[in-house]
C-alpha cells in the first residue's frame, strides 16, 4: 500500500527577514509543528475536491524575491499598505495618520508589541475545533511568514475611510508568498479594510496567507476581500476573526477562479450581543477550481450570524461551498441563517454544497438552505421574447443572481472591479450563444 505523503521538509525552512524574538520563537515553533505534516487526499474531508489541485513542489518552497517590483498598481485615492511577496513596502503605500491608530510592519515592533503580535496570531485560527479527518495547511503562513503588518486601533477610534492592503504576488519563477496580517481593534473601534489579491509573472507560485481581526467591546469591522490572482498562483488563505460584547463582523468576498483558490473564515463570536455578516461570491471558468469553508461559532448567548454564498460555475470548472454553523450549549438565543445558492451555467461545470448545523442548545432560532441549478429557459424565452438577444437574456439572469450581493460591498471600487470582472466573465461565459 503506498504511503501518504507528507509535507516536504523544504517548506519549513527558515525564512530571512530578521523579526523580533516573539515572533521569531513563534515561526520556529509552528515550523516544528508541522513537520512530517500528512499532505490531504481525497480521503480528507475538508479536502476531498480540492486535493488533486494541490502542487506542493520543492521548487515552489523557496520564498518569492523580497525586493521584488511592486508593479502598476490601481489607483487608489486613500490609504493603502502595499505588500509584495508577503512583505510590506511603506515606500509605497500612504499611511493614514489618524491618533489611536498604528500600522506597523512586524519587523519594526517593539517588544510589548511584538509580544501582543506572538499571542495574538493563530488564536482565531488554531483555536477552532478540528474536524475528525480534516488538515489545515492554512497553519503553515504562521511557520513561513517573512513579515507582516499589526494594524491596532485604541478604544474609540474609527478610521474615516477605507485602508487598502494590496497584496501584489510578482511570480517571475516558481516560489511561495505568506502574507500575514493582525488587527487588533479597541472598544467601539471602526474600521473597514479591503484586501486586493493580484499578481504579475507567469510562473506556478503559491500564495498562503492570513488574516486575523481581533474585535474589543463594541467594535465594528468591515473585511472586503478580492481575488483577481492570475491563473498560475495557486491561493490558500486564511481569515480569523474573535469577537467580544456586541461587537459587529461584516465580510464581502468576491472571488475569480484560477488553478487552486481555497479561503478558510472562521468566526468566533465570544461575547453576548456579537453579530457577524458574511457574504460571498466566486465565479470559475475553463478548468478553475474554488473552494470556500466558513464557520461560524456562537460560543456565547444572545449573538446574531447571517451568511449568504454564491457560486457561478462555466465550462469545465468546479466550485465548492462548505458552511458550518456551531452553537454551543450555553450560546442560548441565538439566532443564525446560513444560504448558498450556485449556478451551473454548462452541464460540464460542477458545484458541491454543504450547509451543517451543529446545535446544542435549546432555545435558538437556525435555518440553513442549498440551491444548485441552471437558467430557467422559460424566463430566457420570455426576456428573448421582449427584443434582447439570448446572449443579453443570459447574461440579465446571470448578473440578477449575484447582483444582490455585489450591491452590497461598502466600497464603490471595489464594487466596481468586480462588476468589470463579471462582465469579462460573462463575455468567455456566453460567448458561443
Amino acid at each position: 500500500m503506498k504511503s501518504a505523503s507528507t509535507l516536504s521538509s523544504a517548506f519549513l525552512q527558515s525564512a530571512g527577514q530578521a523579526l523580533p524574538e516573539p515572533l521569531l520563537t513563534l515561526r520556529a515553533n509552528r515550523a516544528s509543528a508541522l513537520t512530517g505534516l500528512l499532505l490531504p487526499t481525497r480521503k480528507t474531508e475538508n479536502w476531498k475536491y480540492s486535493a488533486k489541485h494541490l502542487k506542493l513542489t520543492d521548487d515552489m518552497a523557496s520564498s518569492l524575491p523580497l525586493n521584488a517590483s511592486a508593479g502598476a498598481e490601481a489607483d487608489i485615492q486613500g490609504y493603502t499598505v502595499v505588500l509584495v511577496n508577503g512583505v510590506v513596502r511603506p515606500e509605497a503605500s500612504n499611511y493614514p495618520a489618524l491618533k489611536g491608530l498604528s500600522i506597523q510592519r512586524f519587523s519594526d515592533l517593539d517588544g510589548d508589541d511584538a509580544e501582543l503580535a506572538a499571542d495574538l496570531l493563530g488564536k482565531s485560527i488554531s483555536d477552532q475545533p478540528a474536524k475528525h479527518g480534516s488538515i489545515n495547511l492554512t497553519s503553515l503562513n504562521a511557520a513561513r511568514f517573512e513579515d507582516g503588518l499589526l494594524i491596532q486601533l485604541q478604544p474609540g477610534t474609527v478610521l474615516d475611510q477605507p485602508l487598502f492592503v494590496i497584496h501584489h504576488t510578482s511570480a517571475s519563477h516558481s516560489g511561495s508568498a505568506f502574507p500575514c496580517i493582525l488587527v487588533a481593534a479597541g472598544s467601539n473601534s471602526q474600521l473597514t479594510l479591503v484586501e486586493d489579491y493580484v499578481s504579475s509573472g507567469e510562473s506556478p507560485v503559491m500564495v498562503n496567507t492570513a488574516t486575523e481581526f481581533s474585535l474589543g467591546d463594541g467594535a465594528n469591522i468591515t473585511s472586503v476581500r478580492l481575488n483577481t490572482e492570475g491563473q498560475n498562483v495557486q491561493h490558500m488563505g486564511t481569515t480569523g476573526v474573535r469577537q467580544q460584547r456586541n461587537s459587529r463582523f461584516e465580510s464581502h468576498s468576491v472571488g475569480f477562479g484560477g488553478t487552486l483558490r481555497r479561503h478558510d473564515l472562521h468566526v468566533r463570536l465570544e461575547g453576548e450581543g456579537g453579530e457577524c455578516k458574511l457574504n460571498g461570491v466566486v465565479v470559475t471558468q475553463g478548468t478553475q477550481h474554488y473552494d470556500n469553508h466558513t464557520t461560524i461559532e456562537h460560543v456565547a448567548a444572545h449573538c446574531n450570524s447571517e451568511e449568504s454564498y454564491r457560486n457561478i460555475a462555466a465550462d469545465k470548472s468546479h466550485a465548492i461551498f462548505n458552511g458550518r454553523i456551531h452553537i454551543h450549549q450555553d450560546a442560548q438565543k441565538s439566532n443564525a441563517n446560513m444560504s448558498n445558492k450556485n449556478l451551473l451555467l454548462t452541464n460540464g461545470a460542477e458545484i458541491n454544497t454543504k450547509p451543517e448545523l451543529e446545535i446544542y442548545a435549546d432555545d435558538v432560532k437556525c435555518a440553513h438552505g442549498a440551491t444548485i441549478g441552471q437558467l430557467d429557459n422559460e424566463s430566457i424565452f420570455y426576456l428573448v421574447s421582449r427584443g434582447l438577444s439570448r446572449r443579453d437574456a443570459k447574461v440579465l439572469l446571470t448578473m440578477a443572481f449575484i447582483n444582490e450581493l455585489v450591491a452590497q460591498i461598502p466600497v464603490e471600487l471595489v464594487r466596481n472591479t468586480a462588476n468589470t470582472g463579471l462582465n469579462q466573465f460573462f463575455d468567455q461565459a456566453f460567448q458561443e450563444v
